[in-house]
């Protein structure tokens, strides 16, 4: 495995364990990505109880060490995961939360870095993209090693409801969700194809009786998937926890993988100075290579729409 700097390529430190932390750590320590991961909390105890919970099942995965530590344990970590901050409350949109958690952002970042200048930090709090930004601009650290989960998630949900519509498997369903992580994202329907076949050829011979309005509907279901999660249990953790570990994967193994993250634009469709997610290419160096897809004018249009938005938003944060 090839590590970007002097630091343990499997050594993962998580900021917050709460339940998105919590259950990153559990899909960490299941797929056997890590050998040690650092929990911390501003909460002690509830890190220290996380911790012994999964070193309880220890002899079931590979050797792990998960301990409950402070910020001076994020020396000699890889990868540094972020997933501390408020939480969204029924009916909050992720932008909401940006002024609160962009205040937590900045009693955090400098703890992180007074102790490792050479990690990949990994921003999974909401709102993602803006949150990412504030870390890039923050820490300091280089475009390629601060990366926001993005529309991971999303992609993987859209995936998921064509397959369930289409009645295929999700793994043969490939398409993407660009933008924001939030309520202006963007599917590229234009693109989305089962086995190589796009959308459009492929529904005339599908089996399933669908209709041609069934794309709104997958489209909303997507965007509003988080809502209504959180409406009936209050949160969302075990898909995001899979998103993130799958990103986590690309960079220690150095995968090359094409992912839906969220990094700084830097021209793509003319826009500068604001982070959204696009393919991109993760590997051991962070971001790799960020793709310019060929969207039709409408997708264009709403991912420009998007960016804007959050740039408007930014904006306001003073950073």
């Amino acid at each position: 495995m090839k590590c970007h700097s002097k630091n343990d390529p499997n050594k993962i430190a998580i900021i917050g364990a709460g339940g998105v932390g919590a259950t990153t750590a559990y899909a960490l320590m299941v797929q056997g990505i890590a050998s040690e991961i650092p929990l911390i909390d501003i909460n002690k105890e509830k890190a220290e109880g996380e911790a012994m919970d999964l070193n309880h099942g220890a002899s079931f995965v590979k050797p792990v060490e998960v301990y409950a530590g402070d910020y001076s344990d994020c020396v000699g970590a890889n990868i540094i995961i972020i997933t501390a901050g408020a939480n969204q409350k029924p009916g909050e949109t992720r932008l909401d939360l940006v002024k609160k958690n962009t205040a937590i952002f900045k009693e955090i970042i400098p703890q992180i870095t007074k102790y490792n200048q050479d990690a990949i930090l990994l921003v999974v709090t909401n709102p993602v993209d803006i949150l990412t930004y504030v870390t890039l601009k923050l820490s300091g650290f280089p475009k390629e090693r601060v990366i926001g989960s993005g529309t991971v998630l999303d992609s993987s949900r859209f995936r998921s409801l064509i397959s369930r519509n289409c009645g295929v498997a999700a793994s043969n369903v490939h398409g993407y969700v660009i933008g924001e992580h939030g309520d202006s994202e963007v599917p590229v329907w234009s693109l989305a194809n089962i086995a190589g076949t796009n959308l459009d050829n492929y529904c005339p011979i599908c089996d399933k009786t669908c209709q041609s309005n069934n794309r709104e509907e997958i489209a909303n279901k997507v965007k509003n998937a988080a809502y209504e999660i959180i409406q009936r249990k209050g949160a969302t953790f075990y898909a995001v926890a899979l998103a993130v570990a799958r990103i986590v994967r690309a960079i220690i193994r150095d995968e090359n993988a094409i992912l839906t993250v969220s990094s700084l634009m830097e021209g793509q469709y003319g826009i500068e100075d604001t982070c959204l997610s696009l393919p991109t290419i993760v590997n051991s160096t962070g971001i790799g290579k960020v793709l310019d897809l060929p969207l039709n004018s409408k997708e264009e249009n709403k991912f420009v729409e998007s960016a804007n938005t959050l740039k408007e938003t930014a904006k306001k944060l003073n950073l």
